[in-house]
């Protein structure tokens, strides 16, 4: 008996393999629609930031949000009036969150990936990458101190946006039911 004969065969994981579990459909119509829901949720939370730290503000909480920001306070003020404003640019936001959208959870369903978590992982990922970036980039010309309020606060924002796009998109597509559907023919 050859040693070829003695091995087990190696299974490999559903998205390792190169063939795909057949059509799935609604991956184009959920990537578009959580795009634009990625615009708007990104305004809705950066108008929710403005409004807490102008509240604490005004009761005497936080000092220097709107009278006089400087170094990270600056940077926060300045992430969360980017998000306030990302509506505006809808036309650059929305194709930038399509195509990184795209590029990761559009493609997990015809790689056979079922469950939730990488779904919404990837997500917040991606949201927090895009929108902690572009806020990051605009601190830094300011300070370093800067940078990094406007990175961290735009990243959080970010990451909430993209778990609440990850949401929209499963429950548009859903995966586990289109990707379990069992093939009852007998012929």
């Amino acid at each position: 008996m050859s040693e070829a004969d003695t091995q087990t065969p190696r299974t490999t994981a559903a998205y390792a393999t190169g063939y795909g579990p057949g059509k799935i459909r609604r991956v184009k119509l959920g990537l578009f629609l959580a795009s634009l829901a990625a615009c708007f949720s990104v305004t809705l939370i950066g108008l929710g930031v403005v409004a807490v730290f102008s509240l604490l503000e005004d009761i005497g909480l936080v000092s220097g949000y709107n009278a006089s920001p400087s170094g990270f306070m600056m940077g926060i003020q300045m992430a969360s009036l980017m998000a306030l404003f990302n509506f505006i640019l809808f036309f650059i936001t929305v194709p930038a969150a399509w195509l990184a959208m795209g590029l990761s959870i559009g493609r997990f369903p015809h790689r056979g990936i079922k469950r939730r978590a990488p779904y919404l992982r990837w997500a917040s990922i991606w949201g927090a990458l895009l929108v902690g970036g572009t806020t990051g980039g605009f601190g830094i010309s300011s300070s370093p101190l800067t940078g990094l309020g406007a990175v961290l606060t735009g990243g959080c924002i970010g990451a909430l946006a993209g778990l609440l796009c990850g949401l929209l998109f499963l429950a548009i597509v859903r995966p586990a039911e289109q990707l379990h559907a069992a093939d009852i023919s007998v012929f």
